[in-house]
């Protein structure tokens, strides 16, 4: 279906004045530029070649500015993004850890101690994998992995630890 695009003066303006200041998102910007060439009668053909875009993204501009307004069209709906791998009272646990004195005969606290602390006070279940990394033409080196995953918790997924708390054994593998 064709949606057709016609812009009212005032709105017509505010796309110029949001292009001039050029201080949002690419993608906010070119979905202003759409309209805007919608709004001159532009095929969403020659729209998508004039700005590198597809055809259906063309499309759904238009249709999102029908349905829902400038606003609407403009600016994309929020992200829920990937369900946390641990949750707040896990993340606590692995920061009290963290900042806690090592263990007996360590100088500092490992990631990989750190995971198998939260596995030993059956915080998290943790399974570990490897995955060999080639680095130059004849240079590979192993990596272990942890995938920590929620004890009971079905929507866990399959586990991990926040970014932040990734860590790599090089050379050890464990199946």
């Amino acid at each position: 279906m064709l949606y057709s695009v016609r812009l009212k003066d005032d709105e017509r303006e505010e796309l110029n004045q949001y292009l001039r200041r050029g201080r949002s998102s690419a993608r906010s910007l070119t979905r202003a530029r759409i309209l805007l060439l919608a709004d001159e009668g532009r095929p969403d053909a020659e729209i998508a070649e004039t700005l590198k875009v597809s055809k259906s993204t063309a499309n759904r501009i238009r249709k999102r500015y029908c349905e829902g307004g400038l606003k609407f069209a403009l600016h994309e709906k929020s992200r829920s993004g990937a369900p946390p791998k641990i949750d707040s009272r896990v993340e606590a646990q692995l920061t009290l850890l963290a900042c806690s004195e090592p263990p007996e005969g360590r100088s500092k606290w490992t990631l990989r101690l750190l995971a198998d602390k939260l596995v030993e006070l059956e915080a998290v279940d943790c399974h570990w994998r490897s995955k060999s990394v080639q680095l130059r033409r004849n240079k590979t080196v192993h990596l272990l992995i942890p995938e920590l995953k929620l004890r009971g918790r079905a929507d866990a997924g399959h586990g991990g630890v926040p970014r932040v708390a990734r860590f790599i054994q090089p050379g050890i593998e464990h199946k």
